[in-house]
């Protein structure tokens, strides 16, 4: 079973993992304002990702706090977990911060989850990386009884119960296990916007990759279930090829010189590092650059892509200025989206004003009263 490009259930949706070049609490600020722009330009979904203790991997540890703030700025984009760190959390508590968060945001949480993250990191929360994924299974188990209102150990019973969150659970994986799992669970699938390739097979497609887990995931869904695929995708878009591949320049390298210091998983391949051609990086790293001709293109040639229920789009690692970002997101709203199948369904008119292309070249020093900020990790 497979879905079309022009699948008429297709969603646009937009990703952050909060990484603008700024202290948290105006990275906070920033990434609302783009989430609020993101709804004005007819987006369907916004996701945040949980990370702890690395400010270059992510910028926020608590997504639930996070989104309840974005839920009273915006009225009706779902907001989605993109993931929680599930094995790091006590699993009651992220049932009930989930209920409360979608009572208050009016029903729009998605709660994607995950086995994470930087294996250093599980230390601090008693685990180890090894644990994690018994971990995962234990707590997201716990996470469904909760919400079915079910007797938890000790006796009590949620308050309030939370039944119609269990159809909006998403799970994130890199492997075909991971989907077979999600599918079996009857659960959405998340397929990362870049993953890490082998040893045996270091230029591989990341569709390539990524076919195998949909292909499982699709086999184990119970009958009559409806699939639930977030494709997310790395995307950048500017009015000018020449400023979009300088900016990717930069945040690439970067991101390049990040990678180069982290130890490598047991077999696998290294990426380019910050020395290599613009074009290895961009390569390695799975990005969507340039015009929306150029980005269209790139990602019309993305089979897996076409199989998703749901787009979804990062700038990560390019990670521009503020004012390119929300630029990226008007034209992918505009030029990109709907040449993939995306049908704008709110129709109202942006109640934020367009960032101009001359706009988008401004940059601005980091204040926590600037309006328009580097956002580069």
């Amino acid at each position: 079973m497979t879905l079309s490009l022009t699948s008429p259930t297709k969603r646009l949706g937009f990703f952050s993992r909060l990484l603008d070049d700024a202290p948290a609490g105006e990275r906070y600020r920033l990434v609302t304002e783009q989430i609020a722009h993101a709804e004005a330009f007819g987006f369907d979904s916004a996701w945040v990702a949980q990370h702890h203790f690395h400010e270059h991997e992510g910028g926020l540890p608590s997504p639930f706090v996070f989104l309840a703030h974005v839920a009273a700025r915006t009225r009706r984009i779902r907001l989605g977990t993109g993931i929680v760190t599930l094995p790091m959390e006590n699993a009651v508590r992220v049932a009930e911060d989930a209920i409360v968060l979608d009572l208050l945001s009016g029903g729009r949480l998605e709660l994607g989850v995950g086995t994470g993250g930087t294996p250093e990191s599980f230390a601090a929360f008693g685990i180890t990386s090894d644990d994690r994924s018994a971990v995962y299974a234990r707590h997201l188990a716990l996470v469904r009884e909760a919400w079915a209102g079910r007797p938890l150990p000790g006796g009590d019973r949620l308050y309030p119960a939370a039944e119609q969150l269990l159809g909006r659970i998403w799970q994130a994986t890199f492997s075909v296990a991971g989907g077979e799992r999600a599918g079996q669970a009857g659960d959405g699938l998340m397929l990362s916007r870049t993953q890490p390739r082998t040893a045996e097979a270091p230029g591989a497609a990341l569709h390539d990759l990524q076919h195998p887990i949909i292909d499982a995931y699709l086999a184990a869904l119970p009958g009559g279930a409806t699939p639930r695929i977030v494709g997310s995708r790395s995307l950048f878009v500017a009015d000018d090829r020449k400023e979009a591949l300088r900016l990717a320049d930069t945040g690439l390298r970067r991101a390049a010189a990040r990678f180069a210091a982290a130890a490598l998983q047991p077999g696998q391949a290294p990426r380019p590092g910050p020395d290599a051609s613009l074009e290895a990086l961009i390569a390695a790293y799975d990005v969507h650059v340039g015009t929306p001709d150029d980005v269209i293109a790139s990602l019309q040639a993305d089979t897996a892509l076409a199989r998703a229920t749901d787009i979804v789009f990062q700038v990560h690692s390019v990670d521009p200025p503020h004012a390119h970002i929300l630029r990226s997101i008007e034209l992918t709203a505009t030029r990109v989206a709907p040449a993939l199948g995306w049908v704008r369904k709110h129709t109202g008119a942006a109640t934020t004003t367009p960032i101009t292309a001359a706009a988008a070249t401004t940059t601005h020093t980091p204040t926590a009263s600037s309006t328009c900020t580097e956002a580069i990790a």
